[in-house]
């Protein structure tokens, strides 16, 4: 059992930068696949990255290639989303989760999702 918790949410003006926090319960961390995901309001939930077991390898969606940057932190269960030159249409509530072992785009692939942070991207 994985407990996700994200912090980091908030409000930003356009072009501006928040970092998105992601504490994960649990021994096995390190047996995880991280993702983060977003839903904006009345749109699907979508992709935004990924990021490996060992944090060699990271994944991201075309829209914030460039902007976002996924990181993790093994020794502090702790997953990490940097996102930098926001712009309006990012608003949504982003949400990090696990998968165990694999690396997956697709939201139904991950085992275990956290509660969602907001964030706010004002024009």
């Amino acid at each position: 059992q994985v407990q996700l918790v994200e912090s980091g949410g908030g409000l930003v003006q356009a072009g501006g930068s928040l970092r998105l926090s992601c504490a994960a319960s649990g021994r096995t961390f390190s047996s995880y696949v991280m993702g983060w995901f977003r839903q904006a309001p009345g749109k699907e939930r979508e992709f935004v990255a990924a990021i490996s077991l060992s944090g060699g390898r990271t994944y991201y969606a075309d829209f914030v290639k460039g902007r976002f940057t996924i990181s993790r932190d093994n020794a502090r269960n702790t997953v990490y989303l940097q996102m930098n030159s926001l712009k309006p249409e990012d608003t949504a509530v982003y949400y990090c989760a696990a998968n165990y072992q694999n690396y997956a785009r697709l939201g139904r692939e991950y085992d275990y999702w956290g509660q969602g942070t907001q964030v706010t991207v004002s024009s």
